[in-house]
């Protein structure tokens, strides 16, 4: 098992706003071989292109700081998004799309923030961080946003699209229902999984200045470990999130991880491949798993949601792993029935299937 932060133990020092913080806790990065599928990482290699980029030169300066304005890959970024109207001026590069969140939080949330009840679990801890009030809006009994309790309400919005942990896609109408309905506050939207079948809320932007749309380059590119993510809206918004960028961290983005960010964003042919496979595998297991009896929530993103009558979450988890293949499971109420399973290579899912077949039987 990962080794994991003895937060029981403070010190006398610690601020006491912080004491009862209650910080995210990462999947599990193991150090026996298994087949990981538990974190929503991409099965493929990183872009030739991005491979390739690295050289000796880029290695040698890394003795310099990184350029704080990350010219290069915002160019790469907007070109990308061109045909929506993005300028490198509409593009903020981020440590992570963590980072591009956390500045949200601090940057726009003055009057509290409204997010679904389940959902990216960093939500909650940038909150309670930042000191900002908040309330979950609990999703449909079928998993779904209900999208009427974010209309003309002041607060700024969270929507991870699709959604984390459920993997369902809030199409784009309902989307812009929600930042046309009170211009007055800021709607971040989450793109974190969109390439793996969404529609992308980036072309709203020139219609709505109120909104912000984050993505990363960790789960269709497969730069997970790079850590580089970015937020795209109006300048105005990208001036307001470069103010805290730069009031926390201006070098934000090291060089390796901007050099291999820009590469990979330009191999659209095998970023497209490598999304298309991901889509199929999905597909093909979740026709397997139902096939066996398992609800399969309608995911859009390279994770499904899976629970069985048969045994709890927790149950199927740990039974996986002694077979050598490591799912995530939440304890959250509604969710704790169910294990997230990362679409990961035919292979690695076809060794799943079999595994929770096995399983299954021997429950009877």
């Amino acid at each position: 098992m990962q080794d994991t932060y003895r937060l029981e133990i403070m010190s006398e020092f610690l601020n006491k706003k912080l004491s009862s913080l209650e910080p995210y806790t990462p999947g599990e990065q193991p150090k026996e071989k298994l087949i990981k599928l538990n974190t929503n990482e991409s099965p493929y290699y990183p872009s030739r292109f991005a491979v390739q980029a690295i050289r000796g030169q880029e290695l040698r300066d890394c003795r310099l700081y990184s350029d704080p304005e990350s010219v290069t890959l915002r160019s790469a970024i907007a070109e990308f998004y061109g045909e929506y109207g993005i300028s490198k001026e509409n593009v903020l590069v981020t440590n992570g799309s963590d980072e591009s969140l956390a500045f949200s939080f601090a940057a726009f949330c003055e009057n509290g923030a409204i997010f679904p009840d389940v959902t990216y679990g960093f939500y909650k801890v940038f909150a309670s961080l930042f000191g900002v009030a908040y309330e979950e809006i609990p999703l449909n009994p079928d998993f779904t946003v209900s999208v009427e309790p974010y209309l003309k309400d002041a607060r700024t919005v969270f929507i991870a699209n699709p959604n984390a942990q459920t993997g369902i896609y809030l199409p784009l109408d309902d989307v812009e229902r929600i930042a046309a309905s009170n211009p007055k506050r800021v709607v971040i939207v989450d793109e974190a999984y969109v390439d793996f079948g969404g529609d992308t809320a980036v072309q709203l932007i020139s219609r709505y200045p109120n909104l912000i749309v984050i993505q990363t380059f960790s789960k269709s590119r497969s730069l997970a470990g790079a850590r580089v993510g970015f937020a795209m809206a109006q300048e105005g918004l990208i001036q307001d999130l470069n103010r805290v960028k730069y009031s926390f961290n201006p070098y934000n983005v090291n060089r390796i991880s901007e050099r291999l960010a820009t590469a990979a964003i330009t191999d659209r042919e095998y970023f497209n491949a490598c999304r298309t496979k991901i889509i199929l595998t999905r597909a093909k297991l979740t026709a397997a798993l139902r096939e066996t009896g398992f609800t399969v929530l309608p995911s859009k993103s390279n994770f499904v949601l899976a629970g069985t009558p048969k045994m709890g979450g927790a149950e199927l988890q740990a039974a996986l792993r002694k077979r050598g293949i490591l799912v995530r499971h939440f304890d959250d109420e509604r969710i704790r029935d169910y294990v997230r399973i990362t679409i990961g290579s035919d292979e690695e899912i076809q060794t799943l299937i079999l595994a929770v077949k096995e399983i299954l039987n021997e429950k009877g």
